[in-house]
Parts: C-alpha cells; sequence; structure tokens
C-alpha cells in the first residue's frame, strides 16, 4: 500500500529517481509487464451466440411447429413464425455484442499521451509505454495516465468521480497516510482514468494496465456474471413444461382416436384411420402452441420500451423493461440521481444585518464572487471548483452577477488556495482603492480576524459575536451544511503584493452554507417506493454523515436503519452481513468490491436488484446486478455495462419506469392467460367429444385458423393495455412465483371451463340437426367466445365497465378485425373449406354469438363475486 509509505521509500522500492529511468530500464520493463493498456478477455463467435439463442425451449416448440405447418401445407405462418424466431435471435446477438462495449470504453479513459522524465530530460510519449517506475508530470486539463504516488503537489486538484462516484475534486498532497483508507481518502495517490482540474504536481507510476485500479474494474467487469431475466426464467421453465404437456396430449389422442376405429370394426380402413388421427393430433398440438407468445413478448416489451423513453429512460435490452417491474431492491447513487449535483447556497449568518439586500450581505457577495476561480461560460457551461461555482450562482441569483462584479473591480493581485492554511485571498481594485478579499475554513478564519463587520460599521471581534459565529457554524455542520467564512482587510496600494503573514487582524463579514440538496421530487419518488414494496438503499462514495444525513431526509433512512462504510462492510464476514442487511441504508465511502458484494448479497436472498451508477467504478455491480441502471450524464464504461440508461440521472424516473415494468409483466400475463384459455377451451371440447364417442368438434383446418386468428392480434392487443389503478400499491412479486401463478391458472381454468362448456353446448346443439353443423356451430362458438373474451381478459380485477370500454383502442380493434375475419369464413366460396354447412344460418349465427356473450358474462360476474368475498 504505497499510501502508507513516504514517497522517498516509494521511489526506492520501485527502483527508480526523481530524474526519471533510463531508456534501458523502461525498455526492459516494458518488455516484462506488458503495454499500458487494458486487455480483454476471448470473445465468444457470433455463431456460437446465434446457436445459443436458437436453444430456448420456446424456440424449439416454435421450430417444431413450423416443421408440423410445412407438411400440413401452411407455408404463411409457418414462415411467418421461422421470421420471428430469427429476427429474435439476431436482435439478442446484436444486444450481446453492444454490452461487450464495456471494456472498449474502459480504454477510452486510458490518456494518449503522457508527460515523463527519463534520463532527466521531460518527454512526451505515448501513454500505452508507460511502466512502473516512471515520473510523471501534471497539469491541469491532463488525464491521470497510470496509478501513482504523488511526489510534488502545487494545489493539484483531481476529479476522480469516474472511480469514487463524486464529483468534487480531490486535493493531493505529498505526505504518507498512517490509516487504512479507500480509494476516495488516498490524497497522495493518482489513479488512472482521473482528470486535473487545478494545480500542478508530479507522480512515480506504481501500476499500470491491468494493474490499476480501473484494471481491477475491468478484470471484475469481466468476471461479473450475466443474469436471466425473471420473465426469461419464467419462459424457459414454462416452455419445457408446455413443451412436455403438449406431446403428451397429442399422443393421448391420437392413440384414443386409433383406438376407437379399431374397436368401431373399422379394420379395412385402418391407414386411413391412423393418417386422420395423427393429422389431427399434430393440428390439435399446433393449436395449443402459443406461436405467437415469443413475438407478444417482443411487442410489448418494445412498446414498454418507448413508454418508458416518454419517462426519460432509454432501455438497452428488451427484458430489462420487465425485470426492473419485479425489482424489491434498488441500490442508488447520491450524487446527482437523488440530489441536484449542484452545490448550492441554502444558508447564510452575519452578525450584523442579515436581510438580502442589506450593505453587509452585498459586502459578503461581493467576497464569495471576486475571492473566486470559476466561471460560467456563455454557453451556461460551469467551469471550476464546484463550491465555487454555487457562490457565483448564489449572486447571480441575488443582487449582483458575478460578472459585472470582475469587471469592476479588477483582481490587482491573489494568495492560492493552499491546504495548510485553507484559506484563499485575492487583492481587487475597489473604487481606487486597494482591498484584500478573503475566504477559507471558518475556524481559520475567526482566527486571523480582529474585527467584524456590523451592518455598515467596523467593529471589534469581541468573545460574543465570535461565539455567536462559532454556534452557527456548529449548527450548519451539524446538518452536514459546507460552510465557508468571509473575510475582507484594506491594503496600502495597488503596489501592495501581499504575502502569507498579511492574512491576518481582517474583518469578519460573514458565513455561507453549503450543500448539494435532493431534489424536490424524490420525496415522494422514496415514499411511492415503499409503497410498492421496494426498499432504496443509498450507495456512495461520499462520507458516511453526510450521506446518512441526506439519507434521513428524503425518507431513505428510517428508525432502525444503519449506515456503514466501506472499510466496515470490508471488516464483516458474509454470515454478519446477511444478518444486518436488511437495516443497512447507507453504504459509504465504497470501492468496486464492495459494490458487487452489496448485489451479491441482496441476490442470495432472492430479491430482484436494480443498482444504479455513472462511473467506471460501477460498472462491475451494474453488469451483476438484475438490472444495471445508467446515468445519461455518466461514463461510456457505465452505460455500456447497464441495461437502461436514465437521461436526466433522476431516481423519479426510475420510480416511473417501475410502474411501466410492473404494467408490463401484468400486461404480458394478461395474454398468456387469454392465450392458454383459449387453447384450453378447445381441448376440454375436443376431450369431451372424445369420451363421449361424438365426432371431433374441429377440422385440422378449423384449428389452424383459430390460432391463427385469435392467438395474435388480440394477444398483442392486450399486452398494449394501460396501467391499472393499483399496480403501485402491491408488493414485487416473487422472483420464483411461476409465470402462470395461482390466479393467473385460476382464470386460465375457470375461463377455459367456461368456453369449453358454451362449445360443448353449440355442438350438441348443432349435432341435432346433423354431425356437420355440430362441427360447424362448435368451430364459431369457439372463435366467437376467444373474440369476445378480450374484452374481460383486460384484468383480473376490474370489469371492463370499471376499465372503461373504449380506454384501450387496441382490443377495440382486434374484436373487429377478428369478428371480420371470422365472417370471411361464412362466405359461399370458403364455406367448404372450412366445413361450414350450407344449413348453418342467421339463428346458428345468433345461438354462437348468444354463447359466446355467455362465457363473457360469467367472466365479468366471476371477477365482482371474487372482489367481494376478499
Amino acid at each position: 500500500m504505497f499510501y502508507k509509505e513516504n514517497y522517498q521509500e516509494v521511489i526506492e522500492k520501485l527502483g527508480t529517481n526523481i530524474h526519471g529511468l533510463s531508456d534501458e530500464q523502461s525498455r526492459g520493463r516494458l518488455s516484462q509487464n506488458g503495454y499500458n493498456e487494458l486487455k480483454e478477455g476471448d470473445k465468444v463467435p457470433i455463431y456460437k451466440l446465434f446457436w445459443e439463442s436458437l436453444k430456448s425451449p420456446l424456440v424449439i416448440i416454435l421450430l417444431v411447429a413450423v416443421i408440423v405447418q410445412l407438411f400440413l401445407g401452411e407455408v404463411l405462418e409457418s414462415t411467418i413464425i421461422l421470421v420471428v424466431v430469427i429476427l429474435n435471435s439476431i436482435l439478442e446477438v446484436v444486444q450481446t455484442k453492444k454490452a461487450e462495449g464495456s471494456l472498449n470504453s474502459l480504454k477510452v479513459l486510458s490518456a494518449p499521451n503522457a508527460k515523463v522524465i527519463r534520463d532527466g530530460i521531460r518527454l512526451t510519449i505515448p501513454a500505452r509505454e508507460l511502466v512502473i517506475g516512471d515520473i510523471v508530470s501534471l497539469d491541469a486539463g491532463d488525464y491521470i495516465p497510470a496509478d501513482g504516488r504523488m511526489l510534488e503537489s502545487q494545489t493539484l486538484k483531481v476529479v476522480e468521480g469516474a472511480l469514487t462516484g463524486e464529483s468534487e475534486p480531490v486535493l493531493k498532497h505529498i505526505e504518507k497516510i498512517d490509516d487504512e483508507c479507500s480509494i476516495g481518502d488516498q490524497k497522495n495517490m493518482v489513479f488512472s482514468g482521473s482528470m486535473v482540474v487545478y494545480g500542478r504536481g508530479v507522480f512515480v507510476v506504481t501500476g499500470t494496465g491491468m494493474n490499476t485500479e480501473v484494471g481491477k474494474i475491468a478484470s471484475l467487469l469481466e468476471n461479473a456474471e450475466d443474469k436471466l431475466t425473471p420473465l426469461q426464467i419464467k419462459l424457459e421453465d414454462f416452455s419445457k413444461k408446455l413443451g412436455i404437456g403438449i406431446l403428451a396430449l397429442a399422443i393421448l389422442i391420437f392413440i384414443i382416436q386409433v383406438s376407437r376405429g379399431y374397436i368401431s370394426g373399422l379394420n379395412y380402413n385402418m391407414n386411413q384411420i391412423v393418417l386422420d388421427s395423427f393429422m389431427f393430433s399434430i393440428a390439435l398440438a399446433v393449436a395449443a402452441i402459443p406461436e405467437a407468445l415469443s413475438s407478444i413478448v417482443t411487442i410489448v416489451l418494445a412498446v414498454g420500451t418507448n413508454n418508458m423513453a416518454k419517462k426519460q429512460v432509454i432501455i438497452r435490452k428488451l427484458p430489462a423493461v420487465e425485470t426492473l417491474g419485479s425489482a424489491s431492491v434498488i441500490c442508488t447513487d447520491k450524487t446527482g440521481t437523488l440530489t441536484q449535483n449542484k452545490m448550492t447556497v441554502v444558508d447564510f449568518y452575519m452578525n450584523g444585518n442579515s436581510e438580502e439586500n442589506s450593505y453587509q450581505s452585498q459586502v459578503l457577495t461581493m467576497i464569495s464572487s471576486l475571492c473566486n476561480d470559476s466561471e460560467i461560460s456563455e454557453d451556461g457551461k460551469e467551469i471550476g471548483d464546484p463550491t465555487e461555482v454555487a457562490l457565483i450562482n448564489y449572486s447571480n441569483n441575488t443582487t449582483q452577477n458575478y460578472n459585472n462584479l470582475r469587471k469592476k473591480y479588477i483582481r490587482l493581485d491573489e494568495i492560492p488556495f493552499d491546504s495548510d492554511r485553507k484559506l484563499m485571498s485575492t487583492i481587487n481594485d475597489i473604487s481606487g482603492d486597494s482591498i484584500m478579499f478573503t475566504k477559507g475554513a471558518p475556524d481559520v478564519v475567526f482566527s486571523r480576524c480582529k474585527y467584524a463587520l456590523n451592518n455598515d460599521e467596523t467593529v471589534e471581534l469581541t468573545e460574543e459575536i465570535l461565539n455567536s459565529y462559532k454556534i452557527k457554524n456548529e449548527e450548519f455542520s451539524n446538518k452536514e451544511l459546507r460552510v465557508l467564512a468571509f473575510a475582507i482587510k484594506d491594503v496600502p496600494d495597488s503596489d501592495f503584493v501581499p504575502c502569507l503573514e498579511d492574512e491576518v487582524d481582517m474583518t469578519l463579514v460573514g458565513i455561507m452554507a453549503m450543500i448539494d440538496p435532493p431534489r424536490e421530487e424524490v420525496y415522494d419518488a422514496v415514499k411511492q417506493a415503499k409503497s410498492a414494496g421496494i426498499k432504496t438503499i443509498m450507495i456512495t462514495g461520499d462520507h458516511k454523515t453526510t450521506a446518512s444525513a441526506i439519507a434521513k431526509e428524503i425518507g431513505i433512512m428510517e428508525e432502525g436503519n444503519i449506515s456503514i462504510s466501506g472499510q466496515e462492510l470490508d471488516a464483516m464476514t458474509e454470515e454478519e452481513l446477511d444478518s444486518k442487511l436488511s437495516n443497512i441504508s447507507v453504504y459509504a465511502r465504497v470501492s468496486p468490491e464492495n459494490k458487487i458484494r452489496i448485489v451479491k448479497a441482496w441476490q442470495r436472498k432472492n430479491k430482484v436488484t436494480a443498482m444504479t451508477g455513472d462511473g467506471v467504478n460501477d460498472a462491475p455491480a451494474l453488469k451483476q446486478s438484475n438490472i444495471g441502471i445508467g446515468m445519461g450524464s455518466g461514463t461510456d464504461v457505465a452505460k455500456d455495462a447497464s441495461d437502461m440508461i436514465l437521461v436526466d440521472d433522476n431516481f423519479v424516473s426510475i420510480v416511473n419506469a417501475v410502474e411501466v415494468g410492473r404494467t408490463i409483466y401484468s400486461n404480458i400475463k394478461k395474454s398468456i392467460t387469454y392465450l392458454f384459455a383459449g387453447n384450453f377451451g378447445a381441448i376440454i371440447a375436443i376431450l369431451f367429444a372424445v369420451f363421449a364417442g361424438w365426432s371431433n368438434p374441429f377440422t385440422a383446418i378449423q384449428l389452424l385458423f383459430i390460432n391463427l386468428v385469435n392467438d395474435s392480434l388480440p394477444a398483442i392487443a392486450l399486452g398494449l393495455e394501460g396501467p391499472e389503478k393499483n399496480v403501485m400499491n402491491k408488493k414485487p412479486r416473487n422472483p420464483n412465483e411461476s409465470i402462470l401463478s395461482r390466479d393467473t391458472l385460476e382464470s386460465v381454468v375457470l375461463r377455459g371451463i367456461t368456453i369449453g362448456i358454451v362449445v360443448i353446448i353449440g355442438q350438441f346443439i348443432g349435432m341435432k340437426t346433423s354431425m356437420q353443423l355440430g362441427v360447424a356451430m362448435a368451430f364459431s362458438t369457439l372463435i366467437l367466445s376467444r373474440i369476445m373474451q378480450t374484452l374481460p381478459a383486460r384484468s383480473n380485477e376490474q370489469t371492463v365497465f370499471e376499465l372503461g370500454l373504449l380506454t384501450n383502442k387496441y382490443t377495440i380493434g382486434a374484436v373487429i378485425i377478428c369478428f371480420t375475419l371470422y365472417l370471411i369464413t361464412l362466405l359461399p366460396v370458403l364455406r367448404n373449406i372450412f366445413a361450414i354447412p350450407s344449413i348453418f344460418g342467421i339463428s346458428e349465427f345468433i345461438i354462437c354469438l348468444v354463447l359466446a356473450l355467455t362465457s363473457s358474462i360469467v367472466m365479468e360476474i366471476t371477477k365482482v363475486l371474487k372482489r367481494s368475498q376478499n
């Protein structure tokens, strides 16, 4: 741990000196350790990815259906199914290849060039040629090309947000650090991929390539496990069971049909009986397979993607839409997601008049703007230290535009900020007089002041006045506000050259308190997540006390909850972490390894875990989580490792997306319920006819037509249903819950039995006239029942009238189109194809329609009865 050692010891240990390595040494080390770049693992070939995508049980069932339908001459439908399967596979391969961009984005963080000292000569070389022991110099604007120990620091400030998650620049020094600390507190070290925003410095390289902190993250990212979404798991499991069930049913029907033919004594035509039985069994199997299921899921997820885009969420992987809807834990960053990512002056204190337009207040604002190096560009871009930017924004938003102040009161000289004395001073020309303005840490400024401004006069800084400032400073600090004190002093003339000894006997003007405040809308969003049964956890690179204060304010941290640091987490065993996990609401000063460990701990509890992040340090945990949520303003690494991206970086958008995700899963279940209830109704009618000794209620062509008409448009329309009113008042579903959960299975069985009964009644009525009419009425009753079922299938709880008949225009359109397609089968030219005799007229059609409507009414009545019981 180089940060624990004196820099002289580090130089000696690395076999180098302040004049740098020789050419021979650098070549030898480069040969031994390799280039300063990130390495990638072997990529999976595209053909293997494509093959893997075709191994899904549901895809296999669909491919079997294609072969069967080609055998039956149904070229059009089999072609459509095949195209859908191939398109789905291509999409999956494309998404996988995009995900591989994570490591490529990490490479972008490596600086292209580095300024090194070799043999005492300063050179600029490609950063990939850096080796351990190289001496590297840094200036403002430089990317840091490797990890290293500081040797010199002249007010060097580095933004390490990509690694630590915090946007505040870190002031570097060269002293050794005795205590164990996280990356964010290793202030005598610099890390590859960070950026210098202020000052100058020199460091010795201690790690290159995969041995840097960024390299460790690359390794974690490569080794993080890809997770199947809950929907993918359920569909795989469901597809296996469905395939076995359909195969068993087809074999059973085939055996019964052949046995009946044999027992009836029609031995002389046995070959025809076997062929007819085989064709019917295959047709039944094809009818039972929900070919549209895969395309329905894809379409519903795609529509959900568009809906989420309207809510500031970009989906990179389609299944992520549904996964977020099942999330029970959201691990969120603080800065920018829960807060505004913008330091803001929220309070101030002066001993005199505290009015914003008072003379003393104007002096305070003047000091904060003039003793300040930040600025705002013409296009509104904020440049400089966030704390200083907060001060000029405050000036702009109150009484004085900072730019006008700087133009009017020219800076003559300055004493730059120094971490030891914790002060910054400038000399400005104020109407011909030279005035020194100073800002800094309150305790330091207080100790250097002899006077205090009281309204518009200068008075002696008495113990009473000083105590009032100290009490207010402590009050602000207890609220985790960042406090600065401001002072003023007259100096001799414009030729005056300030030195450190001049920062004494100053006049105390006031103090200002700042914070990165929570977003206003976050309070309600956290409350809404809580009512939806979702636990929100803050994981941040900030200090524990600051993070805890924010977490308490917005409702994440409640009574009984605790916060821990990354070091405290490292000291815990897995058993200790598991036992305390539910009570930990805040993790502070965490490392990339910590983040993955937190996610895995929740996954061990079988919780679907979402993880937000914007920095390189977040990428491994984003990939490890069930759903990784990258920030729109974050690094490419984080975005590439994510399943979805928040355009506005706002926690509220996550909660809005949860509602969309829950609605999508609910709609997919509605589509599945609709599909299987109709198929189950047909199977009941067939089995009843087989065991009752009736003729088959449907021909193979009729079954295929019903499958084509009813298994597509209505199911897709149901997938486009809007959110139900109580969708965010329910707990997240159990990830182990079957896609055919108890309530879904009950609906399938009840609706299937209802449809089966009316179809049996329809066939029975028709058989009184002829067997052919019975088949025609069974066919008509089934197809009309399935068409009418579209309306009650919109909800398992609310009736169609409670939902509003016209609130889902897609279901109305699907009903009209399907009804029209059925009417086409009644045309004289097509009647023979669909086995509809000429005696099937208006009266028979009305009977079938009444039976279909009856089944829908029964479904609606059942909802009301079930609700009253509950």
